[in-house]
Protein backbone atom coordinates (compact mmCIF):
# COMPACT_ATOMS: atom_id res chain seq x y z
CA UNK A 1 0.00 0.00 0.00
CA UNK A 2 1.34 3.59 -0.96
CA UNK A 3 1.86 6.47 1.23
CA UNK A 4 -0.75 8.49 -0.64
CA UNK A 5 -3.18 6.17 0.28
CA UNK A 6 -2.92 5.52 3.71
CA UNK A 7 -2.53 9.37 4.34
CA UNK A 8 -6.13 9.59 2.05
CA UNK A 9 -7.18 6.22 4.49
CA UNK A 10 -5.94 7.94 8.03
CA UNK A 11 -7.83 11.11 7.20
CA UNK A 12 -10.86 9.04 6.34
CA UNK A 13 -13.88 8.88 9.21
CA UNK A 14 -12.59 7.23 12.16
CA UNK A 15 -15.25 4.16 11.89
CA UNK A 16 -14.55 3.13 8.30
CA UNK A 17 -10.96 3.14 9.24
CA UNK A 18 -11.16 1.01 12.44
CA UNK A 19 -13.72 -1.40 10.50
CA UNK A 20 -11.37 -1.66 7.43
CA UNK A 21 -8.59 -2.47 10.08
CA UNK A 22 -10.60 -4.86 11.72
CA UNK A 23 -10.78 -6.78 8.58
CA UNK A 24 -7.87 -7.58 8.95
CA UNK A 25 -7.25 -8.19 12.62
CA UNK A 26 -7.74 -11.88 14.43
CA UNK A 27 -9.82 -12.52 17.21
CA UNK A 28 -7.33 -13.56 19.49
CA UNK A 29 -5.09 -11.56 21.63
CA UNK A 30 -1.64 -12.97 22.50
CA UNK A 31 -0.06 -11.74 25.70
CA UNK A 32 4.11 -11.22 26.71
CA UNK A 33 5.69 -9.78 29.75
CA UNK A 34 9.07 -8.57 30.41
CA UNK A 35 11.82 -8.02 33.27
CA UNK A 36 13.76 -5.03 33.58
CA UNK A 37 17.28 -6.57 33.93
CA UNK A 38 19.59 -3.85 33.89
CA UNK A 39 17.96 -0.63 34.35
CA UNK A 40 19.49 3.05 34.24
CA UNK A 41 22.55 4.61 33.28
CA UNK A 42 22.15 4.79 29.59
CA UNK A 43 25.07 6.66 27.54
CA UNK A 44 22.46 6.55 24.80
CA UNK A 45 20.51 10.43 24.26
CA UNK A 46 16.87 9.41 23.79
CA UNK A 47 14.99 12.64 24.77
CA UNK A 48 12.11 10.06 25.41
CA UNK A 49 13.92 8.23 28.10
CA UNK A 50 13.96 7.97 31.54
CA UNK A 51 16.77 5.87 31.67
CA UNK A 52 19.36 7.86 29.89
CA UNK A 53 22.50 9.81 31.59
CA UNK A 54 21.83 12.39 29.97
CA UNK A 55 18.59 13.66 31.74
CA UNK A 56 17.80 14.22 35.68
CA UNK A 57 14.75 11.89 36.29
CA UNK A 58 15.52 9.86 39.75
CA UNK A 59 14.36 6.79 38.50
CA UNK A 60 15.98 3.59 40.22
CA UNK A 61 18.55 1.87 38.75
CA UNK A 62 20.08 -1.10 39.08
CA UNK A 63 22.93 -3.48 37.62
CA UNK A 64 22.42 -6.80 35.22
CA UNK A 65 20.09 -8.99 37.67
CA UNK A 66 20.76 -12.70 38.28
CA UNK A 67 19.26 -15.26 36.29
CA UNK A 68 17.45 -16.49 39.11
CA UNK A 69 16.17 -13.23 39.70
CA UNK A 70 14.48 -13.58 35.80
CA UNK A 71 12.70 -17.20 36.21
CA UNK A 72 11.10 -15.85 39.17
CA UNK A 73 9.63 -12.76 37.58
CA UNK A 74 9.41 -15.46 34.25
CA UNK A 75 7.26 -17.72 36.21
CA UNK A 76 4.52 -15.07 37.87
CA UNK A 77 4.58 -13.64 34.27
CA UNK A 78 3.04 -17.27 32.70
CA UNK A 79 0.90 -17.35 35.87
CA UNK A 80 -0.47 -14.02 34.18
CA UNK A 81 -1.33 -16.03 30.75
CA UNK A 82 1.84 -14.70 29.09
CA UNK A 83 3.18 -16.87 26.52
CA UNK A 84 6.16 -14.81 25.53
CA UNK A 85 8.51 -13.29 28.43
CA UNK A 86 11.24 -10.55 27.49
CA UNK A 87 14.91 -9.61 28.70
CA UNK A 88 14.81 -5.93 28.40
CA UNK A 89 18.12 -4.14 29.42
CA UNK A 90 19.05 -0.56 29.04
CA UNK A 91 22.31 0.62 27.57
CA UNK A 92 23.73 0.59 23.97
CA UNK A 93 24.46 -3.19 23.57
CA UNK A 94 25.26 -6.46 25.34
CA UNK A 95 28.81 -6.11 26.55
CA UNK A 96 30.71 -9.10 25.49
CA UNK A 97 31.29 -10.11 29.13
CA UNK A 98 27.69 -10.42 29.46
CA UNK A 99 26.58 -12.74 26.76
CA UNK A 100 27.11 -16.09 28.44
CA UNK A 101 24.59 -14.52 31.30
CA UNK A 102 22.42 -14.12 28.54
CA UNK A 103 22.49 -16.96 26.84
CA UNK A 104 21.64 -18.79 30.38
CA UNK A 105 18.61 -16.86 30.77
CA UNK A 106 17.35 -17.40 27.54
CA UNK A 107 17.17 -20.86 28.02
CA UNK A 108 16.23 -21.01 31.49
CA UNK A 109 13.17 -19.20 30.08
CA UNK A 110 12.68 -21.70 27.04
CA UNK A 111 12.48 -24.51 29.88
CA UNK A 112 9.35 -22.63 31.74
CA UNK A 113 7.18 -23.38 28.45
CA UNK A 114 7.98 -19.72 27.47
CA UNK A 115 8.95 -18.18 24.08
CA UNK A 116 11.94 -16.12 25.11
CA UNK A 117 12.50 -12.56 23.87
CA UNK A 118 15.70 -10.23 24.51
CA UNK A 119 15.67 -6.40 23.91
CA UNK A 120 19.21 -5.77 24.71
CA UNK A 121 20.33 -3.20 22.33
CA UNK A 122 22.12 -2.31 19.31
CA UNK A 123 24.49 -6.16 18.57
CA UNK A 124 27.83 -6.38 17.37
CA UNK A 125 28.77 -8.70 14.74
CA UNK A 126 28.53 -12.60 16.25
CA UNK A 127 26.40 -12.01 18.95
CA UNK A 128 22.93 -12.42 17.16
CA UNK A 129 24.30 -15.81 16.37
CA UNK A 130 25.48 -16.61 20.05
CA UNK A 131 21.60 -15.72 21.06
CA UNK A 132 20.29 -17.93 18.46
CA UNK A 133 22.39 -20.88 19.88
CA UNK A 134 21.08 -20.25 23.34
CA UNK A 135 17.68 -20.93 22.11
CA UNK A 136 16.19 -16.99 21.81
CA UNK A 137 13.18 -17.06 19.60
CA UNK A 138 12.44 -13.39 19.52
CA UNK A 139 14.52 -9.94 19.61
CA UNK A 140 12.67 -6.94 20.24
CA UNK A 141 14.34 -3.55 18.63
CA UNK A 142 12.27 -0.19 18.01
CA UNK A 143 12.86 1.71 14.64
CA UNK A 144 11.19 3.99 17.65
CA UNK A 145 10.19 6.71 14.98
CA UNK A 146 10.55 7.11 10.89
CA UNK A 147 13.79 7.63 9.44
CA UNK A 148 12.68 11.30 8.38
CA UNK A 149 12.01 12.35 12.47
CA UNK A 150 14.82 9.93 14.12
CA UNK A 151 17.59 13.18 14.26
CA UNK A 152 14.68 14.49 16.40
CA UNK A 153 14.63 11.73 19.04
CA UNK A 154 18.64 11.16 19.61
CA UNK A 155 21.90 12.41 18.88
CA UNK A 156 23.82 8.75 20.01
CA UNK A 157 22.93 6.43 17.01
CA UNK A 158 21.60 6.56 13.64
CA UNK A 159 18.45 5.27 12.07
CA UNK A 160 20.63 3.09 10.22
CA UNK A 161 22.43 1.55 13.16
CA UNK A 162 18.96 0.11 14.62
CA UNK A 163 18.53 -0.95 10.98
CA UNK A 164 21.83 -2.65 10.53
CA UNK A 165 20.72 -4.93 14.26
CA UNK A 166 17.49 -5.87 12.86
CA UNK A 167 19.11 -7.14 9.71
CA UNK A 168 21.68 -9.46 11.88
CA UNK A 169 19.22 -10.50 13.62
CA UNK A 170 17.19 -11.38 10.59
CA UNK A 171 20.55 -12.88 8.96
CA UNK A 172 20.36 -15.21 12.45
CA UNK A 173 17.01 -16.67 11.82
CA UNK A 174 15.74 -14.88 14.88
CA UNK A 175 11.94 -14.03 15.34
CA UNK A 176 11.72 -10.16 15.29
CA UNK A 177 9.93 -7.50 17.19
CA UNK A 178 10.23 -3.92 15.78
CA UNK A 179 7.91 -0.88 16.85
CA UNK A 180 7.71 2.54 17.78
CA UNK A 181 6.77 5.43 20.09
CA UNK A 182 4.47 7.78 19.14
CA UNK A 183 3.14 10.95 20.28
CA UNK A 184 6.81 12.50 20.11
CA UNK A 185 6.00 15.62 18.48
CA UNK A 186 6.07 13.39 14.97
CA UNK A 187 3.67 14.80 11.74
CA UNK A 188 0.81 12.67 10.45
CA UNK A 189 2.97 11.93 7.55
CA UNK A 190 5.61 10.89 9.78
CA UNK A 191 3.51 8.47 11.55
CA UNK A 192 2.54 6.89 7.96
CA UNK A 193 6.30 6.81 7.13
CA UNK A 194 7.08 4.63 10.28
CA UNK A 195 3.72 2.21 8.84
CA UNK A 196 5.16 1.86 5.61
CA UNK A 197 8.90 1.40 7.17
CA UNK A 198 7.99 -1.23 9.27
CA UNK A 199 5.94 -2.85 6.35
CA UNK A 200 9.44 -2.83 4.82
CA UNK A 201 11.03 -4.76 7.68
CA UNK A 202 8.28 -7.69 8.53
CA UNK A 203 8.99 -7.80 11.74
CA UNK A 204 6.64 -10.68 13.34
CA UNK A 205 5.42 -8.07 16.30
CA UNK A 206 5.25 -4.44 16.36
CA UNK A 207 4.96 -2.86 19.54
CA UNK A 208 2.67 0.03 19.44
CA UNK A 209 3.98 2.75 22.33
CA UNK A 210 2.70 6.13 23.13
CA UNK A 211 5.01 8.39 24.89
CA UNK A 212 4.72 8.76 28.05
CA UNK A 213 6.20 11.86 29.15
CA UNK A 214 8.78 12.02 32.17
CA UNK A 215 9.81 14.51 33.83
CA UNK A 216 13.52 15.55 33.69
CA UNK A 217 13.73 14.42 29.45
CA UNK A 218 13.38 16.97 26.90
CA UNK A 219 9.71 15.56 25.94
CA UNK A 220 8.36 15.75 29.58
CA UNK A 221 6.27 18.74 27.85
CA UNK A 222 4.86 16.52 25.17
CA UNK A 223 1.94 15.03 26.31
CA UNK A 224 -0.21 17.26 23.70
CA UNK A 225 1.83 15.66 20.75
CA UNK A 226 -1.57 13.37 20.12
CA UNK A 227 -4.64 12.92 20.95
CA UNK A 228 -6.41 9.86 21.70
CA UNK A 229 -8.56 9.93 18.53
CA UNK A 230 -5.14 10.08 16.86
CA UNK A 231 -3.65 6.97 18.59
CA UNK A 232 -6.44 5.10 16.98
CA UNK A 233 -5.97 6.52 13.53
CA UNK A 234 -2.25 5.78 13.78
CA UNK A 235 -3.09 1.75 15.55
CA UNK A 236 -5.71 0.98 12.69
CA UNK A 237 -2.98 2.44 10.00
CA UNK A 238 -0.10 0.25 11.13
CA UNK A 239 -2.36 -2.59 11.08
CA UNK A 240 -3.85 -1.85 7.29
CA UNK A 241 -0.14 -1.68 6.41
CA UNK A 242 1.23 -4.46 8.39
CA UNK A 243 -2.00 -7.12 8.23
CA UNK A 244 0.59 -10.16 9.20
CA UNK A 245 2.04 -8.52 11.69
CA UNK A 246 0.83 -8.34 15.46
CA UNK A 247 0.20 -4.64 16.74
CA UNK A 248 0.93 -5.01 20.13
CA UNK A 249 -0.04 -2.50 22.85
CA UNK A 250 3.09 -1.62 25.13
CA UNK A 251 4.19 1.19 27.28
CA UNK A 252 1.63 4.65 27.17
CA UNK A 253 -1.81 2.68 27.39
CA UNK A 254 -2.73 3.26 30.71
CA UNK A 255 -1.80 6.97 30.61
CA UNK A 256 -2.84 8.58 26.97
CA UNK A 257 -6.30 5.71 26.33
CA UNK A 258 -9.79 6.02 28.63
CA UNK A 259 -11.04 2.71 29.12
CA UNK A 260 -13.47 3.24 26.04
CA UNK A 261 -10.63 3.54 23.12
CA UNK A 262 -8.60 0.86 25.06
CA UNK A 263 -11.31 -1.13 23.81
CA UNK A 264 -11.95 0.26 20.26
CA UNK A 265 -8.37 -0.22 19.55
CA UNK A 266 -8.59 -4.22 20.98
CA UNK A 267 -11.89 -4.53 19.04
CA UNK A 268 -10.17 -3.47 15.91
CA UNK A 269 -6.59 -3.23 15.69
CA UNK A 270 -4.76 -4.44 18.64
CA UNK A 271 -4.04 -8.15 18.45
CA UNK A 272 -1.03 -8.27 21.31
CA UNK A 273 -0.51 -7.00 25.05
CA UNK A 274 2.69 -6.16 26.98
CA UNK A 275 1.29 -7.19 30.13
CA UNK A 276 2.23 -5.38 33.95
CA UNK A 277 4.57 -3.13 34.40
CA UNK A 278 7.09 -1.54 32.22
CA UNK A 279 10.29 -0.59 32.34
CA UNK A 280 9.99 2.82 34.36
CA UNK A 281 6.16 3.23 34.43
CA UNK A 282 3.32 0.90 35.51
CA UNK A 283 0.87 -0.79 33.39
CA UNK A 284 -2.25 -2.65 33.87
CA UNK A 285 -3.02 -5.71 35.53
CA UNK A 286 -3.59 -9.03 33.21
CA UNK A 287 -6.72 -9.23 35.69
CA UNK A 288 -7.72 -5.63 33.94
CA UNK A 289 -7.00 -7.23 30.47
CA UNK A 290 -8.27 -10.46 30.60
CA UNK A 291 -11.60 -9.25 31.78
CA UNK A 292 -11.32 -6.78 28.96
CA UNK A 293 -10.94 -9.54 26.46
CA UNK A 294 -14.14 -11.50 28.02
CA UNK A 295 -15.98 -8.73 27.42
CA UNK A 296 -15.15 -7.66 23.77
CA UNK A 297 -14.98 -11.42 23.44
CA UNK A 298 -11.59 -12.23 22.28
CA UNK A 299 -10.05 -15.04 22.95
CA UNK A 300 -6.49 -15.31 24.94
CA UNK A 301 -3.62 -16.54 22.45
CA UNK A 302 -2.39 -19.95 23.66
Amino acid sequence: MDKQTLMELYSSELNTLLALAKEKTKNEVEFCSLISARTGKCGEGCKYCAQSSYYMTNIPTHPLVETSKVIKVAREAKKNGATRFAIVTSGRGPLDEDMPRFCEMISEINKLGLKSCASIGILKDGQAQMLKKAGLVRFHHNINTCRSYHPSITHTHTYEDRLDTIRKVKEAGIELCCGVIIGMGESIEQRVEMALELAQIKPESIPFNILTPIKGTPFENYGDKIDEENILRTAAIFKIANPDSIVRFAGGRKARLSKENMELALENCVEGILIGNYLTTTGITPEEDRQTLEKLGKALSV
